[in-house]
């Protein structure tokens, strides 16, 4: 169908423009007298059809709307729907948009209505996740292979392509039907039984090779989300840099003459000996780590449980004392209401500010008894958890104790074959044929030991970081898992009290509007 262009004259989005949308909306907020009183942010719905708007913008301060109506304009890009993060839907029909872009914060974005525009692929939707109705017809869309972007989205509901190029293809209603067996509405016309059969056979092979082929994508994801957890767990267990032979090549990385040694008679088999103490118990630490962090998981959940049964029985007895309150406060205002004489009124609202006083401070006092428990079981679990970081640093400390007692009995062994290296380079007749580079190496005594002791002394030092390393990590975490229960409850407590004096002013006030 050929496109009319007319001549029409823009109008740009302005703060008026919207404050006209937003006062729309007034039926949706009946407990708002004053207009002027409703906040952009409060507003859930704009329709801003048929305006001539050629640009989306200043509608960051929206960011409750959760339906934006912008069809019938003259947009031609999607932008400045950052912060529209509630947005369930959005209807961008009749416009010159020419690019699906613009939408990636929409995370919870369902029904997205961009038909009638000049769109010619579909993508930059994979952060829709929530995606059930996307109507995008009358576009200009020619590939059936890129429909199949669509197939991420496993709860799309209905789709609607007619009026794209793409939607002629003799085969397209039967395409759709078979590579999208759960969507339930094309093109606004239900897919019975009998389409999606038939398209089944029809598709029959090159479904099997496509849910294969989808097998092999979800598996190789499933393994590297696996690879992603143990890296964590490693992580959390302040282990993952002792796995295998890592502290024996890390100790051996910037020795100049590392690549030499094996040359030298008798050397190889030292280092091999020597790497496999170290692996050893670099793996019995790896399961020390590991298994204290299963102790402290348990003790955190623990925490966490009992934390949220505190919480409840705080909530019980607020409500039962709120609901003890109000029923008795409802019918005082119901008597208030009936006097006629000004100085009983009085006598009966001073009454009344007395018991608001009184539950003021039951719940008041209610809050003070959970903060101080809650207290009591944070810092029972600091003192678990500290005891656990003290059991998990000794037990490394003494494996670390072995790391340096095997490198001194390494370091007192690669002497000793220094020793022989160098006597055989000095003698003429020597046996044993020594390789030029080795033959190089030993030829000064006192430079080979210096070499060795400054090896040995860096291997010392590279133990000595990696104990420093994992002991400050284990501390650090303890200390910041502290903090963070600690902050949020004193963040949870100050919004209890605030609540409570809100609540408060709110009952003092029912009363002043009777005076």
């Amino acid at each position: 169908m050929q496109e009319v262009e007319c001549e029409v004259e823009p109008v740009f989005m302005d703060e008026e423009m919207l404050h006209e949308a937003a006062m729309v909306q007034i039926p949706t907020y009946p407990h708002i007298e004053n207009l002027e009183e409703i906040k952009h942010s409060d507003i859930l719905r704009l329709q801003l059809e048929f305006k001539n708007i050629p640009k989306i913008q200043f509608l960051w301060e929206f960011t409750s709307l959760t339906r934006l109506d912008l069809n019938n304009n003259l947009i031609e890009k999607i932008e400045g729907l950052d912060r529209l993060v509630n947005l369930t839907w959005l209807t961008l029909s009749f416009n010159k948009i020419e690019k699906m872009e613009g939408l990636e914060s929409l995370r919870r974005l369902e029904v997205l209505n961009l038909t009638h525009n000049r769109i010619a692929v579909i993508e930059n939707l994979d952060t829709l996740e929530k995606l059930t109705h996307l109507y995008i017809g009358s576009n200009r869309i020619e590939q059936l292979d890129n429909v199949l972007y669509l197939r991420k989205f496993e709860t799309l509901f209905a789709l609607a392509l007619s009026g794209n190029p793409v939607s002629e293809e003799d085969e397209y209603k039967f395409f759709i039907a078979a590579y999208f067996p759960k969507l339930m509405y094309l093109d606004y016309k239900l897919l019975d039984a009998k389409t999606k059969n038939e398209a089944a056979v029809k598709y029959h092979y090159v479904l099997e090779k496509m849910k294969g082929e989808e097998l092999q994508i979800q598996q190789a994801k499933e393994k590297e989300q696996r690879q992603k957890d143990e890296v964590k767990l490693h992580k959390d267990a302040f282990v993952e840099f002792l796995t295998g032979s890592y502290m024996f090549k890390s100790m051996f990385k910037d020795d100049p003459e590392a690549d030499i040694f094996p040359s030298v008679p008798g050397m190889a088999d030292l280092l091999r000996t020597f790497e496999k103490q170290m692996a050893e118990l670099c793996k019995q630490l790896f399961q020390i780590g590991l298994d204290e962090h299963k102790r402290r998981e348990e003790e955190v959940s623990s925490f966490f449980s009992g934390h949220a049964k505190s919480v409840r029985y705080y909530q019980q007895k607020t409500s039962q004392i709120l609901a003890s309150f109000e029923e008795q406060h409802n019918e005082r205002i119901s008597e208030l209401q009936q006097l006629s004489d000004p100085e009983v009124l009085r006598v009966e609202i001073n009454h009344c500010n007395d018991e608001i006083n009184q539950l003021s401070s039951s719940l008041l006092e209610l809050e003070f008894h959970l903060y101080s428990g809650l207290e009591d079981i944070i810092q029972k679990l600091d003192a678990n958890v500290s005891e656990m970081i003290v059991n998990f640093v000794e037990s490394a400390e003494d494996i670390f104790a072995q790391f340096r007692d095997l490198e001194d009995n390494y370091y007192e062994n690669v002497k000793k074959i220094a020793v022989t290296t160098l006597e055989n380079v000095a003698k003429k007749d020597v046996e044993v044929e020594l390789p030029d580079d080795v033959k190089l190496l030993f030829k000064s005594k006192e430079t080979v030991m210096d070499a060795l002791a400054t090896g040995h002394d860096n291997h010392l030092q590279t133990i000595i970081d990696q104990e420093t390393q994992l002991i400050m990590r284990a501390n650090v975490w303890k200390v910041a898992l502290i903090k963070r229960i600690e902050d949020n409850e004193l963040e949870q407590n100050r919004k209890r009290i605030s609540t409570v004096h809100r609540y408060m002013n709110y009952l003092r006030e029912q009363l002043e509007e009777l005076q």
